[in-house]
């Protein structure tokens, strides 16, 4: 059993995958569950004890293997994915969710009516959804040859993107430069690369790239149905915080609200109306 005593301890990690793995096996190890794990920042301050936790290969590749054999390769896949979620306190909850696999085996893929497995499936399932739309939304310019695109996802989702966009683009070279996390996803022909990237700036499109993005905003534009027009359904496809990365949604103003229309109809008479004209024939 855990010693809870020292549930008030704050484990600090280099924030990879494999320091949050030494962390289980400290946890294990100490018997002891941390109040939080967070990744080392120096600008960080805390009242409580800190235990930084270095980085060994070998303890994390203990713990790896024997995630599968434990609780079944979807919990490993599971827990990757949870990992690059956006969700507060994702480590610490990643290890109480190992901690609960060892303890019931494959079966804890399926115990929603817990809190910890719960708030994970809900987190990755975000995740997937980001993810699915970005594959939608990532635009690219050209810039000195290289497809070049930025996105501002919540969650890390460029592992995600990566096997879509190499797959799709083989033979060329791009840049997906996620703002949000300080990454990007750099592509040769057969050579993907994440890497961090502490700041992007992007130069101005030469003349034949606004061009091109002039055609592209003018071909949204003019396949619209304007009889069809609803702002409302277009976000709830299409959210609002993706438009500023979007070339044909980029700069677009917001719509005034529009006052309800009133079909007037002739021959309508309000019933209270209806008998001081009567009365007056």
């Amino acid at each position: 059993m855990p010693d809870r005593s020292n549930m008030n301890l704050i484990y600090v990690y280099d924030g990879s995958f494999d320091g949050l793995l030494c962390c289980l096996f400290e946890s294990y190890a100490q018997r002891e569950i941390p109040l939080d794990i967070l990744p080392a920042d120096p600008s960080q301050l805390t009242l409580l004890p800190v235990k930084t936790i270095v980085t060994d290969t070998e303890k994390a590749s203990r713990v790896l293997a024997s995630i599968p054999s434990k609780m079944g390769s979807a919990a490993l896949n599971f827990v990757r994915h949870a990992f690059l979620t956006c969700l507060p306190q994702k480590e610490l909850y990643i290890l109480l969710f190992l901690r609960l696999g060892y303890r019931h085996g494959p079966s804890v893929m399926n115990r929603l009516t817990d809190n910890v497995v719960n708030t994970l499936v809900q987190a990755v399932k975000h995740l997937q959804k980001e993810s699915d739309l970005l594959r939608g939304f990532v635009r690219f310019s050209i810039i000195n040859n290289v497809l070049v695109s930025e996105i501002g996802p919540k969650n890390f989702v460029l592992p995600l993107l990566a096997p879509h966009f190499c797959q799709r683009y083989p033979e060329e070279r791009f840049l997906i430069y996620d703002k949000t996390h300080g990454q990007g996803l750099i592509y040769q022909p057969y050579q993907p690369l994440v890497l961090p990237i502490n700041s992007l700036e992007l130069p101005e499109p030469d003349e034949a790239e606004q061009t091109y993005r002039e055609l592209w905003r003018l071909f949204y534009r003019t396949i619209e149905v304007q009889g069809r027009h609803n702002p409302k359904c277009r976000m709830s496809h299409m959210p609002k915080r993706y438009w500023q990365y979007m070339t044909e949604l980029s700069g677009l103003q917001p719509e005034p609200a529009r006052k309800p229309t009133v079909h007037a109809n002739p021959d309508f008479i309000p019933a209270k109306v209806l008998p001081l004209l009567l009365s007056r024939e």
